[in-house]
């Protein structure tokens, strides 16, 4: 097995990396490092838990300690963009623990905070800024940041990017870069438009992979549980009432379920709280500490969520409402079996849900065992194997790139959906999800929620009244 010391990095960084507890480079930081160390261009396709943010960091943090540059005002040396603020605020975290004791700074800027700190912050200069593009883009227009000096550009989750609509900012940040610089781009997936992002970004660059494509890690149980509606919250309260289930993080697709859920939860006793588009970004960062530290020990959270959530211990992810779009249930369940441990996955799938249910194991290109012993066990509504057909065959495919998908992303939105108006007198949203221009991190509970929406009209949910109240 490799080890950190053989990788290239500096005495003092090892020291940091085994204050942290690494013991042994994962496969996406030992093929990582080394280039970057060198200054190769870079593009990773990496699994969520597979160590990807210490492999850029690490080498980053080098070259800087390396150059010992004073910082400029409104200047920054390495710039890394990340799709939604619980992301940035991890690398943040990342970054402030492996540069303790070394004079390198740095700032994490993303929409939902204070602007006038962020704005003092760069007045006084850093090394590193990590950013959502789109407060980003509004501290460059207004000449708080200037990218004359960053020497190392990194594009965090760039799939991710790609999917909030995120990439006309990337490219003009990348167009506003100085000639010489090294770009670093990490994604889940390599489809076609990602490919086409990096032949535009990168010079001559090497391509790592940890992971094949659209699947997800060897160390995570996957089962999947059918259930009635009516039944889907005992069900979840028989769950948890085994000693197990430690840390879980529930998903369901809505902020109205989460909020409900999480509060019959706690009328039930459960130690739980809720995190969604619609709190408070301190009031999210606040549930999560707790959720670390153990205060809490059920996390009910939207999609949103999925890839902001970084607590290394969370033994099983819950999917109280089966995602609509199989990518989405990668994301989710990408929260547990992290660094080699173990991690379970339970979707509960509704008895009508069947297309759900073949569309992820078509995406994770394995079966999802039936976990039939539990006292709310329901059939599904016809076979599970057939799918559905157009003139006699089967049609959908998986959701890397091609196919049909099972959902659309236009339809009208609720106005309880994600990101909607609750008080009357308000219009609902467009009926074009994907030209929502709000907060990118919540533009897919938008989506998720238009279709689900749109399921219903369907007939996925006839005749449950129920249903249509959450």
């Amino acid at each position: 097995m490799a080890s950190f010391d053989t990788l290239g990095l500096s005495a003092e960084l090892l020291r940091a990396v085994e204050a942290q507890g690494f013991t042994a480079p994962t496969a996406i930081q030992g093929k990582s490092i080394p280039m970057l160390l060198e200054g190769r261009d870079l593009k990773g396709v990496a699994q969520t838990g597979g160590g990807k943010t210490a492999a850029f960091v690490l080498p980053m943090l080098q070259k800087l300690a390396e150059q010992k540059q004073a910082t400029k005002p409104g200047m920054a040396n390495a710039l890394i963009l990340a799709p939604t603020r619980e992301l940035a605020n991890q690398i943040g975290e990342c970054i402030r623990q492996f540069s303790k004791g070394q004079r390198l700074f740095h700032t994490v800027l993303f929409g939902g905070s204070p602007f006038f700190p962020q704005m003092k912050a760069l007045q006084r200069g850093v090394h590193i800024v990590v950013a959502t593009p789109g407060r980003m883009m509004d501290h460059i227009r207004r000449g708080n940041l200037k990218l004359d000096d960053v020497q190392t550009f990194v594009l965090d989750e760039a799939d991710r990017m790609l999917d909030m609509g995120f990439i006309d900012d990337v490219k003009q940040v990348a167009a506003s870069l100085p000639k010489e610089h090294q770009t670093v781009m990490f994604s889940a997936t390599m489809n076609r438009g990602i490919r086409a992002l990096a032949d535009q970004l990168l010079n001559d660059p090497v391509q790592v992979e940890a992971a094949k494509e659209s699947t997800v890690a060897a160390t995570i149980d996957h089962r999947v549980l059918c259930v009635d509606y009516r039944n889907k919250k005992d069900l979840l309260l028989h769950l948890l009432k085994d000693e197990t289930l430690s840390r879980v993080l529930v998903f369901t697709r809505t902020k109205a379920m989460a909020d409900k859920l999480s509060d019959e939860l706690r009328d039930s006793g459960r130690r739980v709280d809720a995190i969604h588009g619609d709190r408070e970004q301190r009031i999210r960062q606040k549930v999560l500490q707790k959720f670390r530290k153990g205060y809490i020990d059920v996390l009910v959270a939207t999609d949103v969520a999925a890839r902001g959530i970084d607590v290394p211990d969370i033994t099983h992810v819950i999917n109280y409402d089966m995602p609509l779009e199989a990518e989405s249930y990668v994301h989710r369940i990408g929260r547990t079996g992290r660094a080699g441990v173990k991690g379970t996955a339970l979707s509960l799938c509704e008895t009508k849900e069947g297309n759900l249910l073949r569309n992820v194991e078509r995406a994770i290109r394995q079966p999802v065992p039936l976990e039939k012993d539990h006292p709310f066990h329901a059939e599904l509504s016809g076979s599970r194997n057939a799918g559905p057909k157009r003139n006699g065959k089967k049609f959908g495919k998986p959701f890397a790139g091609k196919g049909r998908k099972p959902f659309q992303k236009d339809g009208f939105k609720s106005a309880n959906a994600e990101g909607g108006h609750r008080k009357g007198g308000k219009k609902p949203f467009a009926k074009t999800a994907g030209k929502y221009r709000g907060d990118g991190a919540q533009k897919q509970e938008h989506a998720n929620d238009g279709q689900n929406f749109r399921k219903f009209k369907e007939g996925g949910y006839k005749g449950s009244k129920r249903r249509r109240a959450a």
